[in-house]
C-alpha cells in the first residue's frame, strides 16, 4: 500500500503472469504468520502461565513484547521496503520471524521467551507492510484489487483457523508447537520470494526516519513498563515513575522530532484532516477494546470455565468468520451510506456484545451464555471495519493512502498494547479485592491466606496452597473463580464504554458529507 510514485525498475526476476499466483501464496502464508500469530499465543498462555509458574505481569510481556516492536516499528517496515527494495525486506522479516519461533518454542524460561517475542515483534513489523506492498507493486491496476482481495480473504481464512489449530497444539502436544509450526511455512515463503518475487522500489522514497523510530519505540516502551510494573512494584517504585516519565517525555521529543525531519514516519500534516483524527481516534478506542478482550477471554474459557484449548480457539470463530463474510456487504454500506452512519451503528451494535460477555458466571453454556455475545460482537465488528477503512483512505489524498493505512494498521496495535498494560492493573485490583473479600468469610489459616495474597497476581492460574484439607481446598478454588469473573465483568464494561466512545467520535468528527466516493474537503 506504500507502492505509490515512480517504481524502480524490476532486475532480479523478470514479471510474468504465471508468477502471480507464487507472488499470492507468498504474501498471504508470510502475513498470515504475524496475523495468527496474535491470536493463537492467546490460547497458549494459560498453557505457558502454568509451565512456567508465571504471574500475570509475564503472561502480559508475552503479549506485549511483540505488540509493542510491532506497533513501533511497522511505518519503519514499509519504509525500509520502499528504499532497500520491497522483496529484500519481506524476506528478511520472515527470516527474523522464523528465528524468533524457534527462539519461543525452546525457551527455558519466561524471560527467554519474552526476549524471543520481541524479535518476534521485529520481524513481523519488516513482513506485514511488505505483503501488501509486494501486491501493489506486481499487479497492474486492474488486477490489484482482486489480488488484494484474495489476499483479505485467505488472510481471513487462516487467521480463524489458526486458534483451533494453535488450541489443538497446545492440547495435544505443547505450546511449544505453536512456534515451531512457523518454521516450515517460513522457508516455503522465503524460497517462494527468492524464486519467484520480483524485486521493486520506490524511487522516490527518503531516509528512514530513525530518530522518529527510536523515539515512538522508547515512549510507548516506556509506558508499557511503567503500568505493568506497577502491579509488582507499585507507583512509587522509581522503575515504575521513572519508565512512565521517561515514556512521556519520549512521546513528547517525538511529536517535535516528526515537523522537522524530511521523510517522517508519522506525518503529523494528515492529522490536519478531521476525518483522518476522527478515524484513528475511533480506532485507538475501538481497538484497546478487542485488545483486552482477546487477552483476557481464552483465560477465562480455558481456567476458569474448563475449557480445553482446542474449545477455547473454536470459540472465538464465529467472530472472525462473520467478518469474513460479511465484508463485502459492509463495504457496500459504505458507497449507498457513506462510513459515518456504520462508523457509529457498528461501535453500538460491538459495545453491546461486550455487555453481553459481562453477564455469564461460572459454568454457563457456550451456546446460551458466550456464542450470542459473539455473534453480536461479529456483527458490530463487520459493520465497522470495512467503512473504518474506506473513511481512513478517503480521508487524506491519493498519493498518502499507503502512509494513511500504515498509520492506522500501527494506532490499532499499539493500542491493544496500551490496553493490555492498564485494564491489566484493573483486572488485577479487582481480582484481589474480590477474593479478599471472599475468603474473608471463611475461616483460613493465617498462613494459607498470606500465600494466595502473595500470588494474587497469578489470577485464575493461582494454585491453592499445598496442605489445605479437601473442604478449604474447594472454597478458595470457588473462591478465585468468582474472584476473576468479578475483575472480568469490570473489564467487558469498560471495554463497552470504549466502544460507545468510538461511536461517540464518529458522530462528532466524520463528516456527513464524506459518501465514500473520494476525498472531502478536508483531507490533506
Amino acid at each position: 500500500m506504500r507502492s505509490a510514485g515512480a517504481e524502480v525498475p524490476r532486475t532480479d526476476v523478470p514479471f510474468k503472469r504465471d508468477a502471480r499466483l507464487w507472488i499470492l501464496t507468498a504474501t498471504i502464508l508470510g502475513s498470515s504468520l504475524a496475523f495468527i500469530d496474535g491470536t493463537v499465543v492467546n490460547v497458549a498462555l494459560p498453557a505457558v502461565q502454568a509451565n512456567f509458574h508465571a504471574t500475570l505481569v509475564d503472561v502480559q510481556w508475552v503479549v506485549e513484547s511483540y505488540g509493542l516492536l510491532l506497533g513501533a516499528l511497522i511505518l519503519v517496515g514499509g519504509s525500509l521496503g520502499d528504499l532497500f527494495g520491497r522483496r529484500l525486506i519481506f524476506a528478511i522479516g520472515v527470516a527474523i520471524f522464523a528465528l524468533a519461533s524457534a527462539g519461543c518454542g525452546a525457551a527455558s524460561n519466561i524471560h527467554l521467551l519474552i526476549t524471543a517475542r520481541s524479535i518476534q515483534g521485529v520481524g513481523a513489523a519488516l513482513l506485514v507492510p511488505g505483503s501488501l506492498a509486494i501486491i501493489s507493486s506486481s499487479f497492474d491496476e486492474k488486477s490489484r484489487g482482486q489480488a488484494i482481495g484474495t489476499w483479505s480473504g485467505f488472510t481471513a481464512i487462516t487467521t480463524a483457523i489458526g486458534p483451533v489449530l494453535g488450541g489443538w497444539l497446545v492440547e495435544h502436544a505443547s505450546w511449544r508447537w505453536v512456534f515451531f509450526i512457523n518454521l516450515p511455512l517460513a522457508a516455503a515463503v522465503i524460497a517462494i520470494s527468492v524464486w519467484r518475487i520480483p524485486e521493486s522500489r520506490s524511487a522516490t522514497a527518503g531516509r528512514i526516519d530513525w530518530f522518529g523510530a527510536l523515539a515512538a519505540t522508547a515512549g510507548l516502551g516506556g509506558l508499557i513498563v511503567g503500568f505493568i510494573e506497577s502491579v509488582n512494584l507499585g507507583w512509587r517504585n522509581p522503575l515504575v515513575f521513572g519508565s512512565l516519565i521517561i515514556g512521556v517525555g519520549c512521546l513528547v521529543a517525538f511529536v517535535f522530532i516528526e515537523p522537522s525531519v524530511n521523510s517522517p514516519m508519522l506525518p503529523l500534516a494528515m492529522f490536519e484532516s478531521r476525518s483522518f483524527s476522527g478515524t484513528n481516534l475511533l480506532t485507538l478506542f475501538l481497538y484497546a477494546a478487542i485488545g483486552i478482550f482477546f487477552f483476557l477471554f481464552p483465560l477465562n474459557l480455558i481456567q476458569v470455565q474448563g475449557y480445553s484449548a482446542t474449545a477455547a480457539g473454536a470459540a472465538v470463530l464465529p467472530l472472525i468468520l462473520l467478518m469474513f463474510l460479511l465484508s463485502r456487504w459492509s463495504g457496500g454500506l459504505v458507497s449507498r451510506y457513506g462510513p459515518r452512519g456504520p462508523l457509529i451503528i457498528g461501535p453500538v451494535i460491538a459495545a453491546l456484545g461486550f455487555g453481553l460477555f459481562a453477564v455469564p458466571s461460572v459454568g454457563d453454556s457456550y451456546w446460551k451464555a458466550f456464542f450470542p455475545a459473539m455473534l453480536v460482537l461479529g456483527f458490530g465488528m463487520a459493520v465497522t471495519v470495512a467503512p473504518l477503512t474506506t473513511s481512513v483512505m478517503n480521508s487524506v489524498n491519493e498519493d498518502r493512502v499507503g502512509a494513511a493505512s500504515g498509520i492506522n494498521n500501527a494506532v490499532a496495535r499499539v493500542a491493544g498494547v496500551l490496553a493490555i498494560a492498564v485494564f491489566g492493573i484493573v483486572m488485577v485490583k479487582a481480582f484481589g479485592f474480590r477474593l479478599n473479600h471472599s475468603l474473608a468469610h471463611f475461616s483460613l489459616q493465617p498462613g494459607v491466606l498470606k500465600e494466595i495474597r502473595a500470588e494474587e497476581t497469578k489470577l485464575a492460574g493461582l494454585q491453592v496452597p499445598s496442605g489445605v484439607d479437601p473442604r478449604s481446598r474447594a472454597i478458595i478454588n470457588q473462591s478465585i473463580g468468582g474472584a476473576f469473573i468479578f475483575g472480568y465483568r469490570i473489564v467487558m464494561l469498560i471495554c463497552g464504554v470504549l466502544s460507545l466512545a468510538s461511536a461517540a467520535v464518529a458522530w462528532r468528527m466524520i463528516p456527513k458529507s464524506d459518501d465514500g466516493l473520494g476525498p472531502h474537503p478536508g483531507s490533506v
